[in-house]
C-alpha cells in the first residue's frame, strides 16, 4: 500500500557565472555525482533528481515553481557548491512550499595540502557559500533541517534518510482521508478537536460516517471473499481451537473475515488512508473490529480506537515513514503500570486493536468475550510488542495549535504470562525513567493514545513537525524535569 519510490526529491545546487563555464561544468559535474551516490544508499528510500546547477535568479525561480507544481516532488535538497549570492534566491524562495533540506558538505572530504590554490578555493568553498545561504533562509524565517558533513559519511546519510522519510510523511498527509465511523467515545476531551484547524495545518479531511454505511460495505462482501481470506487466516496464524474449522466458534472468525473486507472496501472506494471506530456506536456490526483494524494497520492504514482521528493520521504518517524498515508501527494506549521500586514499566495495550507489525514472535488468533460494546465475543491477534529501542508519540490540540509529543523508550520482554488477559501488548520502559517521563508526558498534556514504532525514532517525528510548523516535545535520557518545564513556558510564547 505505501511505496516510497513514487516519490522524488530534487538535488538543487546553486552556484554562480563569476566563475566561467570551466568551473560551472565541474560544479554539475561533482553534484551530480553526489546526487547519484545518494539516490543509491538504502537508507535513502525517496529517487534522488540531479537538477541543473542555479546560477540566476530567473532559474532559481523557475526551478523551485516547477518543484512547486510536480506531485512527485516532496521537497529539495539544496547545497551551494560555490559562492552564490543569496539575494538571487529570495524571489523563488518566496514562494517555495516543500520541505527544504540544506546539506551543508563539500565535494572533496580532504583538504590537498600541497596542491591547493586559489582556483581550487575558488570552486570549493561552501563553507563560505552556505553560510550565505543560511543567512537568507534564518531572514526569510524558512524553516528547514540542516545536515552537516562529508556526502558519503554514514551519519549524514542517515540523517537524509530519516528526513526523507518525514517528507514522504508529510506528503501524504496533505491528502489524506479519514473515515470516523461513528463519533468519538462519549465525554472525552482528548480525542475531540478542530478538524477545521487540523485540515488547515496538516492537510487531514476528516468526515464522519453513520454505521450503517459500513455495515452496508460489509453485508455486501461475497461469501468466496470470505472464504479465502478464512484460508489465508489459518494458513498464517496459531489458531485457537474453537475458532478452527468445525470449532464451536468457527462463525465469529468468518464475520471477522466479513468485517475485515467490508471495512478494506469502503476505504479504498473512497480514498481513505486512516479511520477511526468506536465501541459505543456498532448498530448493524455483530462484533466490535479486532482482527480487521490489526491486519488494515498491518496493510498501512491508520487508525484510532474510540473515535481518536488526531491519532489516526498520527499512526498512518508514522506507517508512511517507516515504509520498508525492519519493525513497524502501531496505535497504542498506556494502559497500566508495573510501579516496583527501580523496576517501573508501562504495559501498553488496547482492548483489541495493535498492530501485529511490532511483534517478530507467534501470532495467536483467538476470541474472548469483550466486557464493553454489547455485542458479540470479537475475534483479535495476540502476540507480545518485540523488545527494541521505540518511540511513543501523541499529537494533541490545545485550542489555538497543535502540538507533538514523543517519548524514547525501551521495549522488553516480559517475563510473566497474562493468560487472563488476552489482547496484544508491549511493556516498556519510558526514558530517561518512569518518574521524569510521566511526570512530563503529563505536564505536556499527552493522549493515553498514541502511535507505538519499533523501527522510527523522535527524529523521524521531530522534522515531521518542523515540516508541519507544529511544536515538538522530545521526552529522552537527556530531559530534565526543570528543563522541560521551561521548554513548555518558552513554548507557549514562541508558538501563541
Amino acid at each position: 500500500m505505501i511505496d516510497l519510490k513514487t516519490y522524488e526529491l530534487w538535488f538543487v545546487v546553486g552556484s554562480q557565472h563569476l566563475y566561467g563555464d570551466e568551473v560551472i561544468a565541474q560544479v554539475s559535474h561533482n553534484a551530480k555525482r553526489i546526487a547519484e551516490f545518494l539516490d543509491k544508499q538504502e537508507l535513502i528510500p525517496i529517487k534522488i533528481v540531479y537538477k541543473p546547477v542555479l546560477t540566476t535568479s530567473e532559474s532559481i525561480s523557475a526551478c523551485l515553481q516547477e518543484a512547486n507544481n510536480k506531485a512527485e516532488c516532496i521537497g529539495c535538497i539544496m547545497w551551494m557548491h560555490t559562492f552564490s549570492p543569496s539575494k538571487m534566491w529570495i524571489n523563488g524562495l518566496k514562494n517555495f512550499g516543500k520541505p527544504l533540506l540544506h546539506l551543508h558538505t563539500q565535494f572533496h572530504r580532504d583538504i590537498p595540502w600541497s596542491e591547493i590554490d586559489m582556483a581550487y578555493m575558488n570552486l570549493h568553498q561552501a563553507a563560505h557559500g552556505d553560510r550565505e545561504f543560511s543567512h537568507l533562509l534564518t531572514r526569510m524565517n524558512i524553516s528547514r533541517k540542516v545536515v552537516v558533513g562529508h556526502w558519503q559519511h554514514q551519519e549524514v546519510i542517515r540523517r537524509i534518510g530519516v528526513w526523507t522519510r518525514a517528507a514522504a510523511a508529510w506528503s501524504d498527509s496533505k491528502e489524506m482521508k479519514i473515515a470516523r465511523f461513528g463519533d468519538n467515545m462519549r465525554d472525552v476531551s482528548v480525542t475531540e478537536g478542530d478538524k477545521v484547524a487540523a485540515q488547515m495545518r496538516f492537510g487531514y479531511l476528516v468526515n464522519g460516517y453513520g454505521l450503517g454505511n459500513l455495515a452496508q460495505s460489509v453485508n455486501a462482501i461475497e461469501d468466496e471473499r470470505i472464504a479465502a481470506l478464512i484460508e489465508e487466516y489459518d494458513d498464517t496464524y496459531d489458531m485457537q481451537d474453537k475458532l478452527r474449522g468445525g470449532g464451536e466458534q468457527r462463525e465469529s472468525l468468518i464475520e471477522a473475515a466479513r468485517i475485515e473486507l467490508g471495512i478494506e472496501s469502503f476505504l479504498k472506494s473512497n480514498g481513505f488512508k486512516a479511520f477511526t471506530d468506536t465501541f459505543e456506536n456498532l448498530h448493524g456490526l455483530r462484533q466490535l473490529p479486532g482482527i480487521a483494524v490489526q491486519r488494515l494497520m498491518q496493510k498501512g492504514y491508520g487508525f484510532g480506537a474510540e473515535g481518536d482521528w488526531k491519532t489516526a493520521a498520527l499512526v498512518r504518517s508514522m506507517k508512511v515513514m517507516a515504509a520498508g524498515l525492519e519493525g513497524g508501527v502501531s496505535f497504542m494506549e498506556d494502559y497500566t503500570y508495573h510501579l516496583g521500586t527501580g523496576d517501573e514499566r508501562v504495559l501498553g495495550a488496547h482492548m483489541l486493536e495493535i498492530c501485529p507489525s511490532i511483534t517478530n514472535g507467534a501470532i495467536r488468533c483467538e476470541v474472548h468475550p469483550l466486557g464493553i460494546g454489547g455485542k458479540e465475543d470479537p475475534v483479535r491477534l495476540v502476540f507480545g510488542a518485540a523488545p527494541a529501542q521505540a518511540i511513543n508519540a501523541s499529537i494533541i490540540d490545545i485550542g489555538q495549535r497543535f502540538r507533538m509529543i514523543v517519548n524514547d523508550v525501551e521495549t522488553v520482554e516480559s517475563k510473566h504470562s497474562t493468560p487472563k488477559l488476552p489482547v496484544a501488548s508491549a511493556l516498556w520502559k519510558p526514558l530517561p525513567d518512569f518518574t521524569t517521563a510521566t511526570t512530563c508526558w503529563l505536564l505536556a498534556g499527552g493522549a493515553h493514545h498514541t502511535g507505538y514504532s519499533n523501527c522510527l525514532t523522535s527524529e523521524h517525528l521531530e522534522d515531521f513537525a518542523e515540516m508541519a510548523g507544529i511544536e515538538c516535545l522530545i521526552i529522552n535520557e537527556n530531559t530534565f524535569e526543570s528543563t522541560f518545564k521551561q521548554d513548555l513556558r518558552s513554548n507557549q510564547a514562541y508558538f501563541n
